[in-house]
């Protein structure tokens, strides 16, 4: 999201508005069936109130996704996780990331994020550098602590282990047989078990 300039603050819930038309219109339409004018509309807002805020419609619909995804997961500081205590991090989030990845909205989200990866590839680019590889880097920062700890292999790839983690969760999502809240819940923990970043009791 571009940060506002001087003048009259941004208002949240006309945000709010924005980001919940664009994010349906997404959902409905995928990246290429969806224009700014179509979001303004839906919103009940003019073009340029969009344009003050998001360069774009692959802006938008990045922070779009985001503020959907990360309503139920919060990520740990570099601070925290050279505190150490990597296994409770993880199982601090575990419930949230269940109830997201088996949310009927999140598998839709997925399914028009990858199908708009070669047809609209700056939609992806800029959700992958904006959102994504943050979080990769803090995932490959608690995988380097979990090998201080003894947790994780010495010589393991731990980029190898980070898409790991990746696929496996969005190869789950996007099954024709979802899994339950709590199946979901058991395979991350069984998968973060298996990476060294949950204890095996």
């Amino acid at each position: 999201m571009t940060t506002p300039g001087p003048g009259r603050p941004r208002s949240k819930d006309l945000d709010t508005a924005i980001l919940r038309a664009a994010l349906d219109m997404f959902v409905e339409r995928g990246i290429a069936g969806m224009s700014i004018e179509q979001v303004a509309k839906r919103a009940g807002v003019g073009k340029p109130t969009i344009y003050r805020r998001w360069s774009g419609k692959e802006q938008l619909v990045a922070d779009a996704i985001e503020t959907h995804v990360s309503t139920d997961i919060q990520w740990p500081t570099r601070e925290e996780i050279t505190a150490g205590g990597i296994h409770d991090l993880v199982r601090h989030n575990i419930s949230g990331a269940a109830r997201t990845a088996t949310d009927a909205r999140f598998r839709a989200l997925i399914a028009q994020i990858y199908g708009s990866a070669v047809t609209h590839p700056e939609l992806l680019r800029t959700y992958w550098d904006r959102y994504i590889q943050p979080r990769r880097n803090l995932a490959f920062a608690m995988l380097e602590q979990a090998q201080r700890d003894g947790e994780v292999d010495e010589d393991a790839d731990l980029d190898v282990l980070v898409d790991m983690l990746a696929g496996a969760v969005t190869y789950r999502v996007l099954q024709p047989n979802p899994l339950t809240e709590r199946q979901m819940r058991r395979y991350l923990e069984s998968a973060y078990r298996q990476v060294g970043l949950l204890s095996r009791d």
